[in-house]
């Protein structure tokens, strides 16, 4: 048995539909401007360049696991008066590799999930402007919750599926996941060309547009056609 000079602090683990077992989380990774809409309204050309990748910490002080039918209750972010909502498909990794061929990207999912790539775009626009890293605008504390996993087999029609965010009922973000300018196996491949994936990585594939702030004791519920809804709470 392996001594440590504290506890280890706890892993995320994501519920798993029709199953008691759970998805333990390694890392998160984000696809960022994935979606033609999105990358307009944030000022950026939507054209077909290489997309580019952000990371968001594995643990579970940033990965929350929001079990459906229940909105979890998060603490508002400190340091930001500018807290946005960002409402995603989220891709489990089940299988490794590095370097995946795109007609072999589907092999290697576990399965998906609704999930919230919260943001402090203030503290992200002044490290944008200066041309430093992003963490302290998309890495904060709570800042991925994740919707239960589906497992890829149980879904069907995922690649058109409808995704919508809601801002205390109120449709904030609408659009289909074909509309991605990366598709799933595509981002698949590409993101293993710079990371050897592992199972029990998160891969967010981008919102559409719509993206705005969120006040204190607002309600957001994230939806994916086929897959469990998300619903949270900053207080």
């Amino acid at each position: 048995m392996t001594d440590y000079v504290f506890p280890p602090h706890p892993a995320a683990a994501l519920a798993i539909d029709g199953s008691d077992a759970r998805f333990p989380v390694r890392r998160v990774y984000c696809v960022g401007r994935n979606y033609a809409g999105h990358a307009r309204e944030m000022g950026s050309d939507p054209s077909r360049e290489p997309p580019f990748f952000f990371s968001k910490p594995g643990d579970a002080h940033a990965v929350v696991a929001v079990a459906p039918g229940t909105t979890a209750e998060l603490p508002f972010p400190p340091r930001t008066d500018n807290f946005h909502y960002e409402c995603e498909l989220v891709v489990a990794i089940g299988k490794g590799g590095a370097d995946i061929a795109v007609e072999d990207a589907a092999a290697h999912i576990f399965g998906y999930a609704v999930g919230f790539d919260m943001t402090r775009r203030d503290l992200q626009g002044k490290m944008k402007d200066a041309g430093r890293p992003w963490e302290i605008g998309k890495a904060f504390d709570f800042s991925a919750p994740v919707g239960t996993l589906h497992p890829a087999a149980t879904v069907t029609g995922i690649e058109a599926a409808a995704i919508s965010l809601q801002v205390d009922g109120v449709t904030r973000q609408s659009g289909h996941v074909d509309e991605m300018i990366w598709s799933i196996p595509e981002t698949i491949a590409n993101l293993s060309t710079y990371f050897t994936l592992q199972p029990g990585d998160l891969i967010f594939t981008g919102t559409p547009e719509g993206v705005g702030a969120v006040q204190r004791g607002q309600t957001l519920v994230g939806h994916v056609d086929g897959l469990s809804d998300i619903a949270v709470r900053f207080v």
